[in-house]
């Protein structure tokens, strides 16, 4: 069966975002390591640790598009089953 236009969008929406995400993770890899060629550690430890933040919301984004397209879609919001 196919997917109806506004589950057609948020697959695409859900896509794009985490494009997005692993565009920005890929130029703090980048820049955290000029941080650290260039002697600063510290901000190039908090950059890598963002970065991996950026890859788990990247993952999960993804994996969120995928249940759109299966409509396998489970999610409760404190109590209201959904």
């Amino acid at each position: 069966m196919r997917l109806n236009t506004p589950e057609q969008n948020l697959r695409r929406d859900l896509h794009e975002v985490a494009s997005d995400l692993r565009w920005s993770a890929v130029e703090l890899s980048q820049i955290a390591q000029r941080l650290d060629l260039a002697g600063n550690s510290a901000d190039a430890q908090a950059l890598a640790r963002l970065r991996q933040i950026l890859q788990q919301h990247e993952a999960q984004l993804t994996g969120y598009a995928y249940e759109v397209k299966a409509r396998v879609i489970h999610r409760s919001v404190e109590g209201l089953e959904q």
